[in-house]
């Protein structure tokens, strides 16, 4: 017996995971880097991300929208990896410096990236649940969506919201900033 692959179906699969790809990369990336510091494992957190999306796409039923579906994977390939990474207890040997882009002002550039540093760090130091909230607000997912891709609910997404923003605050009132 001959299995035949219904090629229009597996067209539309990967014309439809280009497209999320496309539309959610650079949030995938932030998102991943908030659970992840090392430039490297940050990179095999993105690939693993994508690969369970892959994976996942032709189990989509349209519960939610592809935004939160896309979400939900990376949330919890995150949880995933923060969790195998915390079991083997291991540091990289030097922290790699951002490679700058060459901005016309490097004083504003260097400003701004010192910026984005000390608040991608102190969102790092939160502890996981504040962080995954956090993340996902910034990336402009409401709290509703918030609640599916984290299985919690709306009130919840709120009261961790707040405590995340306090805890965010007095990390960076402390450093200087606001």
């Amino acid at each position: 017996m001959e299995v035949v692959l219904d090629q229009p179906m597996a067209h539309d699969r990967e014309t439809r995971y280009l497209r999320l790809l496309s539309e959610h990369e650079r949030a995938v990336r932030r998102l991943a880097s908030s659970y992840e510091r090392e430039p490297a494992r940050q990179q095999d957190l993105v690939q693993d991300i994508w690969l369970a999306l892959w994976q996942a796409l032709p189990m989509f039923r349209g519960d939610c929208s592809e935004r939160t579906f896309v979400f939900r994977i990376a949330h919890n390939r995150g949880v995933s990896h923060t969790q195998r990474w915390r079991r083997r207890r291991t540091e990289p040997l030097e922290a790699a410096a951002p490679i700058p882009h060459g901005a016309p002002d490097p004083e504003h550039v260097a400003t701004e990236r010192e910026r984005r540093q000390q608040l991608q760090s102190a969102v790092q130091r939160l502890p996981l649940g504040l962080r995954q909230v956090i993340v996902l607000v910034l990336e402009g997912l409401s709290h509703h969506e918030v609640a599916d891709v984290l299985g919690i609910t709306e009130n919840n997404v709120a009261v961790r919201l707040t405590r995340a923003r306090a805890a965010l605050a007095r990390a960076l009132g402390s450093s200087g900033e606001r």
